[in-house]
């Protein structure tokens, strides 16, 4: 097969997924007419299939719309660890929340791991499920004692968590924390499985039909409207899009910020050892195997910025390229892809009601770099929130909980990093060079106005109205996706600026140009 990258060439081929690229299209239908089901779950990633999966299985006619195809979002771009260890963060939220909320996350995770196991061997799906050890790992002496301290509160925690000074990796290493009886899979041919029990017998999956807005009806019931007019009405809701669909509704928008993390896959000369990895250190470097046919594919992770920062997005691939030829044999580089991830101030997602007015609005999202299990817990809290009222893991993902003292700087570098790019994208006037090559997107000025121009491989030119329709911000051109992506909030667009990624739902404004 073609490679995506040469030494001479540099990328010869746009980023795709390996987990999207090894499996079937799905081809579910459009929703034409207005339905009414008990519970409409908005977003068709690993959080949404899940729920609906688990919410059928209690006697519940559920109904799942997303605006592409299912799985064809953050879900198809994962590294695909299923662990409880992420990053060093037992410690930290032991003495930021204490250690009874910190057991809730830790056991949470835990039970996440096992429910995917479970599933995997009930309905015996050929996801090459593999149980591992996960490590974080350190090259710098200033890490070992936050490692020496992530042991403790793990093991502490009831995590099979344990010290070592050495791994099986081409590198030397100070100091690792080890997590026994982690998992990876292939997320699609797991959750491709989990789709098709749910669609049918009163349940749905639509696919292309996009959620615009909520609607309150009559008897304790709510509509999520499409953007062709079409109702599904239901008396709950879980909304699985990362972003809810009213921000305002409190305030996510401030309270969520997103990130962007590049992913190679290559084939190398040497076996990869047993294992999934991950340094302590920036800048980030995750390791994991996954088989390849007869051979292996190992999957180097990392690179991650806030979407819409940074200048030439390419440079972050490259950067994964040279250190896999440092790191291994590399042989070829088969495949690249990129994920966009949302994160809380804490780091720990909120699952549970929007607000204390709407208590049957459910959301999900703030997963960080580890969406196999928050998207598992989610769907088991959210569960157990529809059928039985409560949860035993509610408290720790409480949407509605205050930030600790901890995350608080965190909050005002986020917030005060939105205002610094919105103020400078208005004054910044934009390129004056016209000239733009095939699959080229630049902002330029054209009469005094900012705009944003692409050219498509036939010359076709598209411009549009920089300014995010979330909350007016301005885009910036990201060279490796060829999308535009908003540096506040996350949102991001296609070239010719339809909705990619939320929180907005409406796309940037087409200009025309004599």
């Amino acid at each position: 097969m073609e490679q995506y990258y040469s030494p001479d060439k540099g990328f010869t081929k746009e980023p795709e997924s390996y987990w999207i690229a090894s499996t079937d299209t799905t081809n579910y239908p459009t929703l034409e007419e207005d339905i009414n089901v008990d519970v409409a779950i908005v977003g068709g990633g690993m959080t949404g299939i899940t729920s609906g999966y688990l919410l059928k299985k209690e006697g519940l006619n559920v109904a799942i719309v997303d605006a592409d195809r299912i799985l064809n979002g953050i879900t198809g771009h994962t590294t695909a660890k299923i662990t409880s260890q992420h990053d060093l963060i037992y410690d930290k939220m032991i003495n930021q929340i204490g250690m009874e909320k910190a057991k809730q996350y830790a056991e949470s995770n835990e039970k996440a791991i096992k429910f995917i196991a479970q599933i995997v061997e009930e309905k015996n799906i050929d996801c090459d499920f593999s149980w591992q050890s996960a490590y974080v790992y350190t090259q710098s002496d200033t890490y070992v004692d936050q490692i020496k301290n992530e042991v403790k509160a793990a093991q502490d925690l009831g995590i099979k968590a344990s010290y070592v000074e050495d791994l099986p990796l081409p590198f030397p290493i100070k100091a690792a924390v080890r997590f026994d009886e982690q998992a990876k899979f292939h997320p699609r041919k797991y959750l491709l499985s989990l789709a098709e029990d749910v669609a049918g017998d009163g349940s749905y999956i639509f696919e292309n039909t996009k959620a615009v807005d909520i609607e309150e009806e009559d008897d304790n019931k709510y509509s999520i409207v499409m953007g062709n007019g079409k109702k599904i009405i239901a008396s709950k809701i879980i909304i699985a899009s990362h972003y809810p669909l009213s921000n305002i509704k409190g305030l996510y928008f401030a309270r969520i910020y997103q990130e962007r993390a590049y992913i190679i896959a290559i084939k190398a000369k040497s076996k990869f050892p047993d294992g999934m990895y991950i340094s302590a250190e920036e800048p980030t470097r995750s390791l994991r195997s996954h088989p390849f046919g007869d051979e292996e594919l190992i999957l180097i992770a990392g690179e991650n910025h806030k979407t819409g920062h940074g200048d030439d997005i390419n440079t972050h691939y490259k950067n994964l390229v040279d250190f896999a030829n440092e790191t291994f044999e590399v042989e070829e580089v088969l495949y690249r892809w990129s994920a966009q991830d949302c994160m809380t101030m804490d780091d720990i997602p909120f699952i549970g009601s929007i607000n204390s007015a709407h208590p049957n609005i459910y959301i999900a999202t703030g997963f960080k770099k580890w969406g196999m299990t928050s998207s598992t817990v989610s769907a088991m809290i959210l569960k157990d929130f529809i059928t039985k009222g409560e949860s035993p893991w509610a408290e720790v993902y409480d949407p509605s909980r205050f930030i600790s003292d901890g995350s608080i700087w965190t909050f005002i570098k986020e917030n005060l990093d939105v205002a610094v790019n919105f103020i400078s994208g208005k004054l910044f006037p934009g390129s004056p060079n016209n000239d733009i090559e095939k699959g080229e997107g630049k902002i330029i000025d054209i009469n005094g106005q900012k705009v944003g121009a692409y050219r498509d491989e036939e010359g076709k030119l598209y411009f549009v109205n920089t300014g995010c329709t979330h909350l007016g911000c301005q885009v910036k051109w990201n060279s490796a996706e060829r999308t535009w992506d908003c540096p506040c909030h996350g949102s991001r667009f296609s070239p010719a600026g339809d909705v990619i990624e939320g929180p907005t739902v409406k796309p940037l404004e087409r200009i025309e140009v004599d």
